[in-house]
């Protein structure tokens, strides 16, 4: 496959492009700093900005799907809906945020005591990004939220899938970016989470 990859040089995005490009599809990889993306068979980096929407149309068009792995707070969500839309793209995928998610019937985690004040504002909009989705007539639409704890680990391969609710074991709630990157790779080539969000978690 032909994917667009916008934020490909952070946490969750530089995980994503290494397992696209191990299962052999062609990356575009849309980024600020096009020179720190390494040189590599089927990559191929652009200079694009999240809020320059005509811009972002151009360079995904054409691509069988588009990945957005920007943070929230650093982005215009009704912008990229709208690059996407007008680039002719159906597929979009989103690297989405725990704090939406259910810890209880009616209630999120980003409402919880213990929930860290400083991501607060970035999982805010993360919600409101996917209210957006929610909204959405035009495009095939996926939302993956992580679990609580996204951080670098070992790619494993063993982890589960969940709704709208936070997921957890007696370690606590966690998901590497090498296991996210799987769990949205398989989305990607076989699309079992059409217009809904998913988690992600061990």
């Amino acid at each position: 496959m032909k994917i667009a990859l916008i934020g490909a040089t952070g946490n969750a995005g530089t995980s994503i492009l290494n397992e696209l490009v191990r299962r052999g599809h062609a990356v575009t990889a849309i980024v600020r700093n096009p020179e720190k993306i390494a040189v590599q068979p089927k990559v191929t980096a652009q200079k694009g900005d999240v809020l320059d929407q005509s811009g972002l149309a151009t360079l995904i068009k054409g691509h069988d799907a588009v990945i957005s792995a920007v943070h929230f707070s650093a982005s215009d969500p009704k912008r990229l809906i709208e690059a996407v839309r007008a680039s002719g793209v159906k597929r979009y995928l989103v690297v989405g945020g725990a704090g939406s998610l259910e810890v209880a019937p009616g209630k999120k985690l980003i409402d919880t005591p213990e929930f860290p004040p400083q991501y607060k504002a970035e999982a805010a909009a993360g919600g409101v990004f996917l209210d957006l989705l929610k909204q959405e007539k035009e495009l095939d639409w996926t939302f993956l939220s992580p679990s609580a704890l996204f951080i670098a680990g070992p790619r494993t391969g063993k982890f589960r899938l969940g709704t709208d609710q936070l997921l957890a074991n007696d370690k606590g709630s966690s998901i590497s970016f090498e296991d996210y990157a799987i769990a949205l790779a398989d989305e990607v080539e076989k699309p079992a989470h059409s217009r809904r969000r998913f988690t992600v978690g061990y």
